[in-house]
């Protein structure tokens, strides 16, 4: 017979805000016959969680994802685990998400009025995301 203790355990996940990985490609990820994938890796690192940013509202390095400075204000920052995984507990909303990678950020996602890494968080539920930091994979 097992016995409880009656305490709740409670988990590191949020039930409202975005959970995701963060991913590091690089090399060659073209499919190639006989070759096994080059897939990407886990990445330790910083989300940067942003309100709604647009390309008017950065300062890029060139034409690289690759910024120099962001103009809008920062919400909340979350280090991911080794094994890239990161949550934060948000309110409903939007927001974008950068990579905080040494004296710049990153961000290689745009919608159709080019505004960054835009995700929604809904009243209730957990976004979910993946980050993939390609700045040397080849396609």
């Amino acid at each position: 017979m097992a016995c409880s203790s009656g305490k709740k355990l409670h988990s590191s996940v949020p039930k409202q805000g975005i959970s995701g990985k963060l991913l590091f490609a690089s090399g060659n990820h073209m499919p190639m016959v006989g070759a096994p994938p080059n897939d990407p890796q886990p990445l330790k690192g910083t989300i940067l969680v942003y309100e709604p940013t647009n390309l008017s509202q950065v300062t890029r390095m060139g034409d690289a994802p690759e910024y120099t400075a962001i103009h809008t204000r920062q919400i909340a920052s979350v280090e991911t685990d080794s094994s890239g995984t990161f949550s934060i507990a948000l309110p409903p909303g939007a927001y974008s998400l950068f990579v905080k990678r040494n004296d710049h950020y990153y961000a290689n996602l745009f919608d159709n009025n080019n505004n960054i890494a835009l995700y929604t968080v809904e009243e209730g539920k957990l976004t979910t995301v993946k980050i993939t930091v390609s700045t040397t994979a080849v396609y």
